[in-house]
């Protein structure tokens, strides 16, 4: 389990094919001296499990399911991806409960400073609107943001200052690719009122 707020900033060192799908490594971690094989961490909003720490780098298995729902297909050496370490208990839940269980990738549709704060319009993937409301939450890139406004597929988000300079938000352009998480309990709701809505067979 993770919060939205990321720690760092890493940058892909590395990238090499597997038999089940990629491993890639990611340096430029803060944190690397607290971790070990076995931990998971975020890494752009997607749960990953660190199979090896060394050097300045720790390494992850990515499988092709993973790779055809996320962005991680499209990193090359030297992108910055968004990093958080998994919750600990006793921890702040500084944003909201986000699992890195990724929704499906999005695209940027506008990218701008306005006045004092970032504003990002992101088109949202497969009708994953359905299960958010403005004010609502969403992981996008492992960050957590709340919608500013929905309209159709889009959903507007203000970023503060901070958080435009401290995660890779504030480098997208339009047409970039996003990972996208939806509210876990906005998704839970969405399935109950289905389930109530369907009737009975008898």
């Amino acid at each position: 389990m993770f919060t939205g707020i990321v720690r760092a900033i890493g940058e892909v060192a590395g990238r090499e094919r597997t038999n089940d799908g990629l491993r890639v490594s990611i340096r430029r971690v803060p944190f690397l001296d607290r971790m070990e094989a076995g931990d998971s961490v975020s890494v752009a909003g997607v749960c990953t499990t660190v199979v090896e720490v060394g050097g300045d780098a720790f390494d992850i298995d990515v499988v092709a399911a993973t790779l055809e729902r996320t962005t991680i297909g499209d990193w090359r050496l030297g992108d910055g991806v968004n990093l958080e370490p998994a919750l600990r208990a006793g921890e702040p839940l500084g944003g909201h409960m986000v699992q890195g269980h990724v929704d499906g990738v999005g695209t940027v549709a506008s990218a701008v400073w306005e006045g004092e704060s970032g504003v990002l319009d992101i088109d949202l993937p497969g009708g994953i609107e359905t299960v958010s409301v403005p004010q609502g939450s969403f992981a996008i890139d492992g960050v957590s943001l709340t919608v500013n406004r929905l309209t159709g597929p889009i959903a507007r988000f203000a970023i503060i200052p901070y958080t435009w300079t401290h995660t890779t938000l504030g480098r997208l352009t339009p047409g970039a690719r996003v990972n996208v998480e939806a509210d876990l309990i906005g998704k839970y709701v969405a399935r109950a009122a289905r389930s109530y809505s369907t009737p009975a067979e008898g």
